[in-house]
């Protein structure tokens, strides 16, 4: 899936990929539901990394895009 996330996707994360994830046992794993419920925006891709934006008051996360799916 990593070639079809591009900058400007919009996306959201996949509960089953990011739950028992190294990020998710690295952090608090009382994840908002925001996450799992909301489109988010790709400001930025790293590797196999993406700088995620949600439209909620909170700052730009990056997450693995192994665990972000597509949305329309």
């Amino acid at each position: 899936m990593t070639a079809t996330i591009k900058k400007g996707a919009l996306v959201r994360v996949v509960r089953e990929k990011l739950e028992g994830s190294l990020e998710a046992k690295a952090s608090d794993t009382r994840f908002p539901a925001y996450l799992f419920e909301s489109k988010g925006e790709v400001l930025s891709l790293a590797e196999e990394y993406a700088l995620v934006k949600f439209y909620v008051p909170t700052p730009n996360i990056w997450l693995r895009t192994d665990q972000l799916e597509l949305v329309e």
